[in-house]
């Protein structure tokens, strides 16, 4: 089974991915893609573990998401966030439009219980710069491909979630 969550900045879409991991069952592992490049980070960065407490197996990737969702197949796990992950590859200056298609494949293959946590950013003003227009563009993309991979999308809105793809009925 697969959702992915999508939310606006600080709109519940973390936790309710940990909710729902916590309903699937063990071993649960927490795969962090952001880096603790400066002090405000790193400061929730540790908040957050602190928030998952014992319950998650937290493994650091701020690059190789489908390796690791490879080596990870067949266990409960949570991806946040996949916005942060994308700027990691700009950042670093991998093969972005590559990497996207591998992940999306990686997806579309995983078994287990996958949750992956995106911002959705189509709702915001055109960036006014040639950088974040791209960056913006290949976010939609993502999110586009990883909607089709999943069996379930949630958006999230102000705590609020709203299913965009739900799972069907069962009789």
């Amino acid at each position: 089974m697969r959702t992915l969550i999508l939310g606006g900045v600080a709109s519940g879409k973390s936790r309710l991915a940990l909710d729902l991991a916590l309903k699937a069952p063990p071993p649960r592992i927490f795969v962090a893609t952001a880096e603790p490049l400066d002090q405000e980070m790193a400061e929730k960065i540790a908040r957050h573990r602190r928030e998952r407490g014992s319950a998650f197996r937290t493994v650091e990737e701020p690059l190789h998401l489908a390796r690791v969702l490879r080596d990870l197949s067949g266990t409960t796990v949570v991806v946040d966030c996949l916005t942060v992950w994308l700027g990691n590859l700009f950042h670093y200056q991998r093969q972005v439009e590559k990497e996207i298609q591998e992940l999306v494949d990686t997806v579309k293959d995983f078994r287990g219980r996958l949750i992956l946590v995106s911002n959705e950013v189509g709702l915001s003003p055109l960036p006014p710069d040639p950088l974040t227009r791209r960056y913006v563009n290949l976010l939609g993309g993502l999110n586009r491909g990883l909607a089709q991979a999943c069996q379930e999308v949630l958006l999230v809105v102000a705590g609020h979630v709203l299913p965009l793809k739900p799972l069907p009925e069962r009789p």
